[in-house]
């Protein structure tokens, strides 16, 4: 590669390079792959950041058997139904509906819940990307 590129000197040392236009394309393109792969790692680390947290047996038990996870995930974080209905601005008999199955919570409030937990949303839902499922 580095016989195809011309070199501008200034005063004794090379100031510019001039390089085939093929050449360059194909520079540009593998800055671009890097900074795609860097981008791709960070958001792979970002995912991940805080996953690594390890959940009891009896928690995962009681997840599998299909009790409520609002409930199975606020009691193992020790929080009262008003702590936790505090946290997601709603009231106690809110969460109380929710865990008792009788009422679903918004997208926002349900993301409140989530975050108040410590938990992802698809934990609380269910979803096919849960690690339960």
């Amino acid at each position: 590669m580095t016989e195809k590129i011309q070199y501008i000197a200034r005063e004794g040392h090379a100031e510019y390079a001039v390089v085939p236009i093929d050449e360059w394309n194909r520079i540009v393109a593998l800055a671009e792959d890097a900074e795609d792969l860097r981008a791709a790692d960070q958001a792979i680390q970002e995912l991940h950041a805080g996953s690594d947290e390890t959940v009891p047996l009896e928690v995962v038990e009681q997840l599998l058997d299909g009790n409520n996870r609002v409930a199975v995930w606020r009691k193992y974080r020790g929080l009262t139904q008003q702590q936790l209905a505090d946290a997601a601005g709603v009231t106690k008999s809110h969460i109380s509906q929710i865990e008792k199955g009788t009422k679903t919570g918004s997208l926002d409030c349900m993301r409140q819940i989530a975050d108040r937990l410590k938990v992802g949303l698809d934990d609380l839902l269910g979803t096919r990307d849960s690690a339960l499922d």
